[in-house]
């Protein structure tokens, strides 16, 4: 099976044993899906969560075939062994290891080309630090398992892509991390794969400042002076649509937003509320810059929800969709300049 020709199925992790992602999978499989795909987890503890939560599931151990639909009621699963066994609610950070297996299995499979995609559940960092293994996000970890010195984090919603240059970093290290190099490939990578996978044949960005009104013309900082705005201008003296540095309380307004394909925010907390604000259980978060199409759930493990029947998979479908249409992109895209 080749990804590039749509016939390999989507990579599906579960996340966090203990978390709802086992129920998002159980509740998506019981009412279907319109494109194949495999859940990569415990085929045991999905079984037991979807009697669990009352769900009538038949489990399918997949071992490469090819799959035409995902029908509802019937789940394929690449079984992944638990190292204990998980309650709804209760982590283990024995189970850490059994985490980054799932995710391992699907890196792996989609470069190998077994899948077209994969789309990831959420997981729960700080179980897998207390087991010892350093983890700051799925975003880093796909960046580190394939040896990429940049990678970019960008949500998208109905009508709104918010790109990151900065991930999971604490605020004070913000403005030392945001370089003319990091920006220069942060850009890059944000136009090219809105080319590729979303059809954008000249992005058009908005570029957020650092500061309070974008530093005031120096006066709230510098940073706009001095590393974004020469930056921007090198790109827009190539012929880039890019806009900015602007206020990042005003960009998020329909003046500007009408306009654009994606913000690019300079930090995770100055981007990624508005968009919450405006989509949330509609988002998908999106690693671009990959050489493979990633997406996932834009919420965490909730885990008081686990086992209870109220998890809403809805973030999950959008995320599924999503990577169907972005392969569907690529596709269309190499085969128009083949």
């Amino acid at each position: 099976m080749n990804s590039a020709s749509g016939t390999a199925p989507l990579a599906v992790t579960s996340g966090e044993p203990a978390g709802i992602g086992p129920d998002l999978v159980v509740r998506m499989a019981s009412q279907g899906v319109d494109v194949p795909l495999v859940v990569v987890g415990n085929a045991q503890l999905i079984a037991e969560r979807a009697r669990l939560l009352n769900h009538c599931l038949e489990i399918r151990h997949w071992k490469g075939e090819p799959i035409e639909t995902a029908e509802a009621g019937t789940l394929w699963v690449k079984d992944v062994a638990l190292e204990v066994p998980a309650r709804p609610g209760e982590l283990n950070p024995q189970n850490a290891a059994y985490v980054l297996n799932c995710l391992d299995e699907a890196i792996d499979g989609v470069l190998a080309s077994r899948y077209s995609a994969m789309v990831t559940g959420p997981v729960h960092k700080g179980i897998i630090n207390d087991a010892g293994i350093a983890f700051s996000g799925h975003t880093e970890y796909l960046q580190h398992r394939c040896e990429l010195e940049r990678v970019v984090m960008m949500l998208a919603s109905p009508g709104l892509r918010v790109a990151l240059a900065t991930t999971h970093l604490p605020l004070r290290d913000v403005p030392d991390e945001i370089t003319p190099a990091l920006l220069r490939q942060v850009l890059t990578i944000l136009m090219d794969d809105l080319e590729k996978y979303f059809s954008c044949s000249r992005p058009r960005l908005l570029v957020a400042g650092l500061n309070p009104h974008a530093g005031e013309n120096g006066h709230m900082g510098t940073e706009e002076i001095d590393v974004i705005t020469p930056v921007l201008e090198e790109f827009r003296e190539r012929g880039a649509d890019v806009q900015g540095p602007l206020p990042a309380d005003t960009l998020f307004t329909p003046k500007y937003l009408e306009s654009a394909d994606a913000v690019l925010a300079m930090y995770h907390d100055q981007g990624l509320p508005v968009l919450k604000f405006q989509g949330f259980g509609e988002a998908v978060n999106i690693t671009l810059g990959l050489p493979f199409i990633r997406t996932s759930v834009d919420h965490g493990t909730a885990l008081d929800l686990a086992g209870t029947g109220k998890a809403d998979c809805g973030s999950l479908l959008c995320a599924i969709s999503e990577a169907a249409s972005m392969a569907r992109s690529a596709e269309s895209g190499a085969r128009s300049s083949a």
